[in-house]
């Protein structure tokens, strides 16, 4: 069972590979922050499959780090995407209603 999860493990990491370029590379800023979620997320669920590894049975300390992190990186992407939002606002690309000018 173990072996499962070394090798979900390893596959999830090869998964982010792509994320890792879309973050570095993606042409906006919303797009490096939706890459950042999604790490985090990945981030979250490596925690686990660790838990489920670990040797001396302390899988729910694993999760609760896994909900907090998770939680952290919900709440640092809404942070980001609130002030990406006021910053465009500020700029002028979107008026008060948050519908885009010219449209």
């Amino acid at each position: 069972m173990n072996t499962f999860f070394v090798w979900s493990g390893i596959a999830l990491l090869l998964m982010m590979v792509p994320i890792f370029y879309r973050m570095h590379i993606g042409p906006t800023a919303i797009d490096r922050i939706l890459a950042v979620n999604v790490i985090g997320t990945k981030t979250a669920v490596l925690l686990v499959f660790i838990g489920t590894i670990f040797p001396g049975g302390r899988i729910e300390m694993f999760v609760d780090f896994a909900l907090a992190y998770g939680l952290l990186n919900f709440i640092g992407s809404l942070a980001a995407a609130r002030y990406f939002h006021r910053s465009k606002a500020v700029a002028g690309e979107i008026d008060v209603e948050g519908e885009a000018e010219g449209s």
